[in-house]
Parts: C-alpha cells; structure tokens; sequence
C-alpha cells in the first residue's frame, strides 16, 4: 500500500510541475490561457500572482519528490512526513479550489484525487 501511496504522490508531483510550468512560466501563452479561461487583458493583470502562485505548486512538488527519495533511501518517517505534508495540502488546495470555485470542478478534482488517494494509501498502510 505504501507503494502505491508514493506512486499516486509522484503522478501528484508531476501534475503541479505541469501547474507550476504554465502558472509561472507560460501564463501569458495562448494554450495556458486557454487552459485557466483568461482573456490577454487578464492574463497581463495576473500575471505576477500568478507567477508567484506557480511557485507555490512547485515547492509542494518538490516536497513530495524529495519525501518519495528519502523514504526509498531508508528514513520512511522523515519522507513520508514529507510526502503527507505536500501531498496533504495538494488535496486541501484542491479542496479550495472546489468550493471557492465550482466552475472549475474539472482542475480542481485533477489536482484533488491523486494527492488525497496518495495520503489514504500512506495512512492506511501506516495504520495496518
């Protein structure tokens, strides 16, 4: 159970690397625009928020990321402590995302269930 906790942890990763990437990097861009249902108007104005924002999803990735390394190298209490902390507030911002935003149901459930299946499979394995 636990691999599959970390496996669902790393897809969770790898999606706010991809949120990170065109918050920060590609926000302004046609296709990102799109994406996130901004105008050019909006994008501009947002810009720097949303610059900062991306950088946000990067440090949860990276958190994860380096939990999933320290737990596979022998310290399972230091990495999955990381690994539940990124992943945790991954699917409480999803959860956020959710409720401020129900138009946005589709983004925020992407970035809701594989960190919440991550953190069930983690505690589930930890409690047996």
């Amino acid at each position: 159970m636990t691999v599959a906790g970390l496996v669902l942890a790393a897809v969770a990763a790898l999606i706010h690397v991809y949120i990170f990437t065109m918050e920060s990097l590609t926000w302004t861009s046609e296709r990102t625009r799109r994406t996130f249902g901004a105008s050019p108007q909006e994008a501009a104005a947002t810009r720097e928020m949303a610059f900062n924002q991306g950088f946000y999803n990067l440090f949860l990735a990276v958190a994860v990321i380096v939990g999933i390394v320290v737990t596979a190298a022998g310290a399972p209490t230091v990495g999955l402590t990381l690994v539940l902390t990124g992943t945790g507030s991954m699917a409480l911002a999803g959860v956020v995302l959710l409720a401020s935003s129900p138009d946005k149901a589709r983004s925020a459930l992407i970035q809701l269930i594989p960190p919440a299946l991550a953190v069930v499979a983690i505690v589930a394995a930890l409690i047996a």
